[in-house]
Parts: structure tokens; sequence; C-alpha cells
């Protein structure tokens, strides 16, 4: 667990991470990571201070086991709204089965099911999450509903899920082995650079907590 800013921690998931968010009315939460980690992240929240009976709305990024695997476990415990794109509804609620891209998703799969889980508030795109404060993102191309989010605090604090990451500070586009489309998810990550936040967290890869925006428009300097 560690504490971006006020009202924001990282919890991690094993390789994934999930953001937690304090609200005026409650938590928020962003992904919940890998399968069968609903107790590690109840425990994580339990030492920001909170309790998770506190939790009311699940954000997910997109469709993928390693951010969704513990979405229907938590969601039954607490019963929170879940919130994703239409795009990505169908994979989710398990109508349909989880898209493979690449051989290492293919080995993967066995390891990483991620049970079924209603949605609650499908979003089609830009705009309100249901949360004030939380603004919807559709950042496609890594999967087709991927969403980021960006929250209105601090400077701006951007939820970026896979639609980037960060290395040593150096923002990166989705991996293209995972991605469903790298040209989408590339602009998808371009198309960051244009909004306003001081703070940028990932799913994989280093929080940056000073001028974010500055290194999305470094990488979209170079990819453009």
């Amino acid at each position: 667990m560690r504490r971006i800013v006020d009202g924001v921690w990282e919890l991690r998931s094993g390789y994934v991470h999930a953001h937690l968010i304090e609200v005026d009315d409650g938590l928020v939460l962003v992904d919940t990571g890998l399968p069968r980690r609903a107790g590690k992240l109840a425990l994580a929240i339990r030492r920001t201070g909170h309790d998770l009976d506190d939790l009311h709305t699940i954000l997910t990024t997109h469709q993928h086991p390693d951010h969704i695997g513990s979405l229907a476990d938590l969601r039954q415990r607490t019963g929170a709204r879940v919130v994703a794109h239409r795009a990505d509804v169908a994979v989710i609620t398990g109508e349909l089965p989880q898209p493979v891209h690449h051989w290492v998703m293919r080995l993967s799969a066995p390891f990483l099911k991620a049970a079924p889980s209603p949605v609650d508030h499908p979003l089609d795109g830009d705009g309100p999450t249901g949360v004030p404060g939380i603004t919807a993102v559709h950042t496609p191309g890594h999967t087709p509903g991927h969403v980021s989010f960006l929250l209105d605090r601090a400077g701006g604090v951007l939820f970026a899920g896979d639609a980037a990451s960060a290395v040593f500070g150096r923002v990166r586009a989705a991996p293209r082995a995972v991605s469903a489309d790298p040209a989408l998810a590339l602009r998808s990550a371009v198309r960051l650079a244009e909004l306003d936040f001081q703070v940028a967290v990932f799913g994989h890869g280093t929080a940056v907590t000073g001028d974010a925006v500055s290194r999305f428009r470094d990488f979209a300097a170079r990819h453009r």
C-alpha cells in the first residue's frame, strides 16, 4: 500500500495495481487486481483507516482478468456499483469469453480466470462516472472499452489503467502483444497528453507524482 496524494492510495495486487480514492460519501476503487485477492485488498483498505463497507463504487479500466480478477468477489462483499465501458461489458459479465491476442495470454489464461460480474453502470464514452469529481476518458485500443479516469483534485490525478505505463518516469504505451488494436492504443495514449493533471498512476509501473502531464506530452511528441 502506498499513499499517492491525500485521499488516494495505490494497492498492490501481485504485479498489478488497484487504486483507492476517498470521496465525500465513502470510497471508490479503480480496478480490483488479480483473482482471489479480495481479502488482501480488504486488508489494505483497512490499513488506510477505512472499512470495506465504505466502498460504494468500483471503476473498471478494462476487461483483462488481472484488472477485474477480484471484481465479482468485492461486489458481492460490498454491494458496490460496478462501472465499465459498454464495449467491455459482455466480457466482464461472462456473456463473451476473454479475447486472446497473443500466446502469452493463452498460456496465462488457465491461471487468470475472472469470475463474471454484473455491470451496473455502462459507459458510452467520455463523461460522468456517477461519482462527482471523477470523469471517464475513453482510451480504446488495449481493449475496445478501455477507460482512463481523471480525478479533479491535487491538480488532477490520472488513473491510466493500461492505456499507458511509466518506467523510471518515462511514459510508454500499452504493450502491443496484449492489445486488441495497438495502433489505436497508441493514439489513445497520445490523447491523454491533451488533458490537465499533475499526478498519473498506472495498472503497471511507477506513479508519476509531479507535473505528470509533461511526461505524457514528451511521449506524445515522440509518437506524432
